[in-house]
């Protein structure tokens, strides 16, 4: 759950003390956040105090819902040996802030391990999604889960309806948060619907990605984090992921606060036994309660008054009150007011495998009198067989439109699948049909073939050539790298069949082989072939090599018995 105020609780001392130290870790540590082109934080400006909504709509993982602002004791856990009475193993007891629910720890910690096998280079550790989890939920309500991770029940944030919170209508038709009006963060991870449609993973195997589940939650947080190939061993790098999953420096502060605790030391309780918190940044009078705090009981009515001797007698009644005037009807939100989108003069979308496209999808949201619409988010999303993503390794990009009503994807970056795939436009919070863009990934090409060296290839008959053909391919100048080739030893020069006598190549099995192909040239464009052996037929033959981009190159080898 997002933050908008991140107060600290009225008359809880020892937390005031830990903000002030919190406060002073985090003055040097905490960088500011400015916005990429993806419409995401990063790293690099000053980070103003508080929120920073964009479009009218929630930022990061959580859509700038309320979260919990309880912070750690000032004494650290110090964690000692005991045995359970009830299975007689040893567990480790200590201070009850440090303690986390059995399934709850085993799935930070089984996340910890997913990351550290596929994205090694993120660091990312345990304890820092359990201090996600006990800011956004108190560890799933003190870890009140099945054995599989479920909650028992859902965990719902407030709805999203401009009110005191972000706006952001309706995204999944209320499939994840039950509300088909406005979206809720839902879960121990707190993930609004439309991060979670692109972020959900399947954290426990059972073949689904349920955002209640904490398995499936702690993983998504993980992979959330661990975007933009961060390492969070830098601590620059771990503030701008905590800004990204909820822009609020109130919020960046009780993660770390929480961070440095679990650190220290934690240990495990049974499940439904966590402490769980109890203040919200959503605490102000009026407000909405926190998603995991029960709402305040409403005041009773007044008593009646005793009256001497027996009874009593009812209060004085006020007269009625004047009837109010009706409320204005609400303006419709920005999103509400788009009637369809437009291609906003978007070239076309070819690029070679492992480069950049030079062309950028763009499309403007209109109203129905065709008029440009700001502060409505846009999602772009890569669909089909490709390796391709956007600038950052996504495969989903979100940007907001700005003053014309235009919402330009980020950089569409080639893999090395060729082919065509398609880039769907949508209008987040709005059900319109999309436009979809085609892009084609082309192979990468060479123009160019040269031999590495001059020295002629000569061999006698039923032996084998002392040098290994060696070649360079380029293309317009530069070295190009990873283009397919094919080389076969051909009749002549006017025959580019493939010859059945003369030099040859040997397969795995030693078999004769006059043709090879899938031969690819490594990084810098060089290509060397196996070695080439004779047969019993002396003379001039011919090895023709032909590479994708037209690149041809014939090479002589001459076949001839050794002088007496």
């Amino acid at each position: 759950m997002a933050a908008h105020f991140g107060r600290l609780r009225k008359g809880a001392t020892t937390t005031a003390v830990a903000a002030v130290a919190v406060a002073a870790l985090s003055a040097s540590q905490a960088p500011g956040v400015t916005t990429d082109d993806l419409g995401r934080q990063a790293a690099g400006a000053a980070q103003p105090s508080g929120d920073a909504n964009t479009g009218g709509a929630g930022g990061g993982a959580t859509g700038d819902s309320p979260y919990y602002t309880d912070l750690p004791p000032l004494k650290s856990p110090n964690p000692s040996p005991s045995a359970s009475p009830t299975t007689g193993t040893t567990v480790s007891v200590g201070e009850a802030e440090a303690g986390i629910p059995a399934t709850v720890l085993d799935a930070y910690k089984k996340a910890e391990a997913e990351l550290r096998a596929s994205k090694p280079g993120c660091n990312l550790p345990w304890q820092l999604l359990a201090a996600i989890g006990k800011v956004e939920s108190g560890q799933a309500r003190g870890g009140r889960v099945d054995a599989s991770g479920t909650t028992y029940s859902p965990i719902l944030g407030p709805k999203l309806d401009g009110n005191g919170f972000a706006l952001i209508a309706d995204t999944d038709h209320g499939a994840y948060d039950g509300d088909p009006a406005y979206d809720r963060a839902v879960g121990p991870m707190q993930f609004i619907p439309s991060t979670w449609e692109w972020a959900g993973r399947d954290g426990n195997g059972d073949g689904k990605k349920d955002p209640n589940n904490v398995y499936d939650a702690a993983l998504a947080a993980g992979h959330y984090l661990c975007r933009f190939d961060r390492d969070l061993s830098v601590q620059s790098q771990m503030n701008a992921a905590i800004l990204n999953y909820n822009n609020s420096t109130e919020y960046l502060n009780t993660v770390l606060s929480w961070l440095e605790y679990y650190r220290k030391g934690t240990h495990e309780v049974p499940d439904g036994t966590g402490t769980l918190p109890s203040h919200s940044s959503n605490s102000d009078p009026g407000a909405s309660p926190s998603p995991t705090t029960p709402a305040t009981p409403s005041t009773p009515s007044t008593p009646s008054t005793p009256k001497p001797g027996g009874g009593s007698t009812s209060p004085t009644p006020k007269p009625p009150a004047p009837s109010s005037p009706a409320p204005s009807p609400t303006p419709p939100t920005p999103t509400q007011t788009v009637d369809h989108l437009e291609d906003a003069n978007t070239g076309k979308l070819t690029a070679t495998a492992g480069s950049a496209f030079g062309t950028k999808v763009a499309v403007r949201a209109e109203s129905k009198a065709s008029k440009g619409v700001s502060k409505v988010r846009v999602r772009f999303t890569i669909i089909g067989d490709t390796d391709a993503t956007f600038t950052g390794g996504e495969s989903v990009a979100t940007v907001v439109t700005g003053s014309a009503g235009t919402a330009t994807a980020p950089a569409l970056v080639a893999g090395e699948k060729t082919g065509d795939f398609t880039v769907r436009a949508t209008v987040v919070g709005r059900v319109l049909g999309g436009l979809d863009y085609t892009a084609t990934v082309t192979p990468r090409q060479a123009d160019t073939l040269t031999r590495t060296s001059d020295t002629a290839l000569t061999c006698v008959p039923g032996g084998e050539f002392a040098d290994q053909v060696e070649l360079k391919a380029t293309y317009k100048g530069a070295v190009a790298g990873k283009v397919a080739a094919t080389a076969t030893l051909i009749k002549s020069a006017d025959d580019a069949t493939e010859n059945d006598k003369g030099p040859y190549f040997k397969d795995a099995d030693g078999k004769t082989i006059r043709t090879l192909t899938d031969l690819t040239t490594d990084a810098d464009g060089v290509l060397k072939l196996p070695k080439l052996y004779a047969d019993d037929a002396t003379g001039t033959f011919l090895l023709r090599v032909n590479t994708t981009g037209g690149a041809v190159l014939t090479v002589e080898l001459k076949v001839a018995a050794a002088a007496s």
